[in-house]
């Protein structure tokens, strides 16, 4: 039996990047209703400021919908910090999944996804960021085969959900294409979309069409007087895109 992260096919994952403990109340209480709002994403800083378990019983005294912890960036240490106490403290929050970049290697990335099927976590795998100068083509300082090589192997060791840059059109058609060939039923998280980075949300979801595919949202709902609203326009203006 397949793992299934979201109930649906298609939706909007809005991206708990606030700054403090009651805005993140107040998103949650705002959007967790809306047909099309899938989970949650929570990051580093309002974890570090608050503590992972008290984020976490924020949002689960609200909703039960699925929450995603992006350590930004999880898997650039050495496997067995990545893979250890890391991925326990996780799922003992209850966090449901996990958001990894395996920058330090193959041996990290394996011991990382091991370990979140011994404990129930569904690991989801990056390899290109969002911005530019990231790869050497950029002038950045990983290889420009680098994530294709990160999203091949991560395939190969059985993950299902990947996360590809919403302000690259050509890098999500690239990457869904090459991961659907070898992976059954792929599924895709794509940040970058709407007000902060300026990825176009439409062509992303056109591009990962054929696929189970969600936006990470960020400014484009909490940074709106009408979070509630803001969430809902976008699902509107992308419904023909995700039926």
């Amino acid at each position: 039996m397949e793992t299934r992260l979201f109930k649906k096919r298609n939706g909007i994952i809005p991206a708990c990047d606030v700054n403090n403990i009651q805005k993140l109340g107040t998103l949650v209480e705002e959007t967790y209703d809306i047909d099309g709002v899938v989970g949650y994403k929570i990051g580093s800083i309002l974890t570090l400021k608050y503590g992972l378990q008290k984020i976490v019983d924020r949002i689960r005294a609200i909703t039960d919908l699925p929450i995603v912890y992006d350590h930004q960036k999880g898997g650039t240490d050495i496997p067995e910090i990545s893979s250890g106490a890391f991925l326990n403290i996780c799922k003992e929050a209850e966090v449901n999944a996990i958001i990894i970049f395996p920058l330090s290697g193959i041996k990290t990335l394996r011991m990382i996804v091991t370990n979140c099927k011994e404990i129930g976590l569904i690991p989801i795998v990056g390899g290109e960021m969002t911005h530019k100068g990231y790869l050497s083509s950029e002038g950045g300082y990983l290889s420009v085969d680098a994530p294709e090589r990160i999203y091949k192997d991560a395939g190969s060791l059985g993950v299902k959900h990947f996360v590809i840059p919403g302000t690259k059109i050509k890098s999500i058609e690239k990457y869904s294409s090459l991961l659907a060939k070898t992976v059954h039923n792929p599924e895709f998280l794509f940040p970058g979309v709407g007000k902060g980075q300026g990825g176009d949300i439409i062509s992303a979801f056109k591009a990962t069409k054929l696929y189970a595919s969600y936006a990470i949202v960020g400014r484009g709902i909490y940074a709106e007087k009408d979070m509630k609203g803001a969430a809902r326009n976008l699902l509107k203006n992308i419904s023909g895109q995700i039926d």
